[in-house]
């Protein structure tokens, strides 16, 4: 059984989290003199620093999600929430993770970042978990398991038997990265948080809601998982433009029709390359991508710049060897690209 307390760092279960001024005093619509915070006095609708709780939105959050606010965390994108998830539990030239490639690069860089040792167990070749291989992989300093979920780059979702088995196996904890879950029907991870309490959940506002400019990731977790988050995390570090822009994204119902044209799109477009001669496989997807091998992945990615499209290259990556990455794109983009692919030779 997972004990966490044996997981948190010593340094971070000692350490007295920072206090800010809005920490302190947070009703900025009270009619008060604020003289708190060493703020520009002078009102420009942003001289006032951001919520560091973001209360407004999390509240939104967690209504939408079904979840008590104290197991929701925000992040300057994931990747700063997944950068303090391995702070906090890692330490440095001691601790390590256990990734699974082909999988999303910033788990490897975080690791390298903090001095943590990544251990890869390799996906099989239809982009699997080998359960047992990874448990065998396990060291008794493996802190994390990451598993993408659709998986980047090869967009399927994770067998979930097999992620079951590895929630109950490992004493560690279990991040399951969810960037991609709104372009498929399969249930959240979010919806089990209680019946596994080393499971973590990160998602995204910036795929299927279209704000990748606003830099916004969540996390969800047991309620001890994210207070110790909450300890370490920055103290303003969701901006008042971003929370604004969130709380306006979610209240709004775009996003399913996006999404909805997104799946469409992705549908005819996995067709209309089933004729292409120089697609030798395309990769089921849930994501909004598709991955294809094709003959020459340097060739065809080269073919496609010179004509104004830009794709993924990922041949470089475990298990995609001469394979390239499509993102979806607007219907009259996914025509463009279609158009070229039937001009090549």
């Amino acid at each position: 059984m997972m004990n966490l307390n044996n997981l948190i760092r010593k340094n971070i279960k000692a350490m007295k989290p920072y206090s800010s001024a809005r920490d302190e005093f947070k009703d900025l619509k009270a009619d008060m003199v604020f003289l708190d915070a060493n703020e520009n006095p002078f009102e420009t609708t942003l001289n006032r620093y951001p919520d560091p709780q973001q209360t407004a939105l999390k509240e939104l959050i967690s209504k939408q999600k079904e979840l008590p606010i104290n197991q929701v965390l925000l992040g300057n994108g994931s990747d700063e929430v997944l950068d303090l998830i391995v702070r906090a539990f890692c330490e440095p030239n001691q601790d390590s993770i256990l990734t699974l490639p082909p999988t999303y690069g910033m788990y490897g860089v975080l690791a390298q970042l903090n001095s943590i040792e990544n251990i890869e167990v390799p996906l099989s070749k239809d982009f699997n978990i080998n359960v047992d291989q990874v448990l065998k992989q396990v060291k008794p300093s493996t802190k994390l398991l990451f598993i993408c979920s659709p998986n980047n780059p090869s967009g399927n979702i994770m067998d979930v038997n097999a992620v079951t088995r590895l929630l109950k196996a490992f004493d560690g904890l279990v991040v399951i990265d969810e960037a991609y879950i709104d372009f498929t029907t399969i249930e959240s991870w979010t919806q089990r948080l209680n019946t596994f309490p080393n499971l973590m959940v990160t998602q995204t506002l910036s795929k299927a809601y279209g704000l990748a400019g606003i830099r916004l990731g969540t996390c969800y977790a047991s309620k001890e998982i994210i207070a110790v988050l909450n300890k370490i995390k920055p103290p303003y570090n969701i901006n008042s433009l971003t929370q604004q822009a969130a709380i306006e994204a979610l209240q709004n119902n775009e996003v399913s029709d996006q999404v909805s044209s997104i799946l469409r799109e992705r549908e005819k477009l996995a067709n209309a390359l089933a004729s292409c001669f120089f697609v030798k496989k395309i990769y089921p997807s849930d994501a909004n991508f598709i991955l294809i091998k094709v003959d020459d992945a340097n060739k065809r990615y080269d073919e496609l710049l010179r004509h104004g499209i830009v794709i993924r290259n990922r041949t470089t990556q475990l298990g995609c060897e001469n394979c390239l990455r499509i993102s979806l794109g607007t219907p009259a983009e996914n025509k463009q690209l279609l158009t070229l692919l039937n001009t090549l030779k």
